[in-house]
């Protein structure tokens, strides 16, 4: 059965909303995820970079992320063609764990908890397919990257690009057809 590494922040897990709410909260701006295209919020608002990056490192941050629209049915149906694993690069901000493993509990319930894998350097990961949103890791990963939109990586060409979840989907489909 070959296998999928999935990426959780902005490809199963909608980063990008709550990170803008807490900021527009606490800043009194309203920027919007259409603010953040070709770029990032510390990079958009670089006089506080630090403040921004320190929102990530609360241990409760990552607990409340919404679920990226169709992730949970695509990736329950390639469940049962593939061997899924979801591959967070937790290592960045390790105060995560705890709430990216009990959000993936309750979203994800369907994946085995030995599937979920906090690293730093995906490279490690063996699989047959990476859907990230951060084209990095598909330098030293030796399978197939798949890049999944998001705001940071508009930019970014050279590699297979999905838009979202449905284009996953027929992705993988296609990839089946096509397979001997």
């Amino acid at each position: 059965m070959k296998r999928i590494a999935i990426d959780m922040d902005e490809v199963i897990a909608d980063f990008n909303t709550k990170h803008l709410s807490v900021f527009n909260r606490d800043y009194k701006e309203n920027l919007t995820v259409r603010d953040l295209m070709g770029t990032r919020l510390r990079e958009l608002r670089p006089q506080w970079k630090q403040e921004i990056l320190a929102y990530l490192n609360d241990p409760l941050f990552f607990r409340d992320l919404d679920v990226m629209k169709d992730s949970q049915t695509v990736i329950k149906e390639l469940s049962e063609r593939y061997e899924i694993f979801i591959t967070t690069a937790a290592m960045e901000f390790p105060s995560s764990f705890a709430a990216k493993y009990e959000w993936l509990k309750e979203h994800f319930p369907f994946i085995p908890e030995m599937n979920f894998v906090f690293c730093g350097d995906k490279s490690i990961i063996r699989a047959d397919y990476l859907i990230d949103d951060n084209a990095r890791h598909f330098q030293r990963f030796n399978g197939q990257g798949i890049l999944f939109s998001a705001p940071h990586n508009l930019n970014e060409t050279g590699y297979v690009r999905v838009e979202n979840w449905l284009e996953v989907r027929a992705y993988f489909q296609r990839s089946c057809i096509n397979s001997p």
